[in-house]
C-alpha cells in the first residue's frame, strides 16, 4: 500500500519524536547516584507528584529539595490540602505518585489506591495567638470563652477532628467564628488578626514563630496525629515513589522532619 505525502510526513514526525526521547531519557537514566541508602531504585529521572497535608508545607519543601540534590534528575512537584481534599482528589483519579496525610483515618479510606502506608511522624495541637498573647490565653478552659474569637479547622479535616476530641474530652463547648478547610487556614487567621485564638499543629506554630504565639497543652489533654505516607498504584513511577516514602523514613528524611519539630514515628 502506498503512503501519501501527508501519511510519509506524520510517520517520519513520529520517528524523529521516539528518537529524541530515547536521547533524552539516556542520560537521566544515568545519573540516580545520592547518598542515601533509600538513594535507590526509583531514581530514573521521574518526575513525582506529591499530595500532602497542609501541615507538612515548610517541611516538605525543605524536604524535597534535600531529595532532590541527592538524587540528581528526580523533580518533585507538591500539592498541600487538607487531608479530606487530598482523597476526594485520589478517590477521582488524580494523577499523583505519593500520598501523605495527616491521620490514618484519611489513608485508610484510599486503601484500594495505595499502597502499604508508614508513619513518618507524628505531631500534637497547641492554642495559636496573636504575638504576645494580648487576650491572655492561658488554657483549653479560655476558649470557651464567648467574647474570645477562636476559629478551628472544619470537622472532617484531621487537624479538626483532634481539636473536636480534646475539647470535647475537658467537657469545653467552643463555638469558632469561622471553620477552615485546612489547618494553615486556622493559622493564618490568627496571623491577620481575623481570630484571636486557634488550634494548630505545633509544627504550624513553630513555622510562624515571628507573628504568633504558641500555648503548650498538656499532652494528658492532646491528642497524637499520625502522618502516613503511601505510594499510589497508579503512579507511572512506582519505583521512584516507594523510594521517595523510604527516605522520609530513612535517617536524612527523619532529620528534616524532626528539626522542624515533627516527632518520632
Amino acid at each position: 500500500m502506498s503512503l501519501t505525502p501527508a501519511t510519509r510526513t506524520a510517520a517520519a514526525r513520529r520517528t524523529a519524536a521516539a528518537v529524541l526521547t530515547a536521547a533524552l531519557l539516556v542520560p537521566l537514566a544515568a545519573c540516580g547516584t545520592g547518598d542515601d541508602t533509600a538513594n535507590d531504585a526509583g531514581a530514573e529521572g521521574a518526575g513525582l507528584t506529591v499530595l500532602a497535608a497542609a501541615s507538612l508545607t515548610d517541611v516538605f519543601e525543605t524536604a524535597g529539595a534535600a531529595y532532590e540534590k541527592s538524587h540528581p534528575g528526580t523533580r518533585i512537584t507538591f500539592s498541600f490540602a487538607g487531608s479530606q481534599e487530598l482523597v476526594a482528589q485520589v478517590s477521582q483519579g488524580a494523577p499523583a505518585d505519593v500520598l501523605v496525610t495527616a491521620d490514618t483515618k484519611s489513608m485508610d479510606k484510599v486503601k484500594a489506591d495505595t499502597g502499604t502506608p508508614a508513619i513518618i511522624a507524628r505531631n500534637r495541637l497547641v492554642i495559636a495567638t496573636a504575638e504576645g498573647n494580648p487576650f491572655k490565653v492561658d488554657a483549653l478552659a479560655d476558649l470557651a470563652d464567648p467574647g474570645l474569637k477562636v476559629v478551628l479547622a472544619a470537622p472532617e479535616v484531621p487537624a479538626g477532628k483532634y481539636s473536636r476530641q480534646i475539647l470535647d474530652r475537658q467537657h469545653l463547648t467552643v463555638n469558632p467564628v469561622s471553620q477552615e478547610p485546612n489547618v494553615r487556614s486556622v493559622l493564618s487567621k490568627v496571623e491577620l488578626g481575623e481570630a484571636d485564638a486557634g488550634l494548630v499543629y505545633r509544627t504550624d506554630a513553630e513555622s510562624a514563630k515571628d507573628k504568633v504565639d504558641a500555648v503548650e497543652i498538656p499532652d494528658a489533654q492532646n491528642a497524637v496525629a499520625e502522618y502516613p505516607a503511601a505510594t499510589l498504584k497508579d503512579s507511572e513511577h512506582a519505583e521512584a515513589a516507594a523510594a521517595f516514602v523510604a527516605w522520609l523514613s530513612a535517617p536524612k528524611g527523619q532529620k528534616i522532619l524532626q528539626d522542624a519539630g515533627f516527632q518520632k514515628p
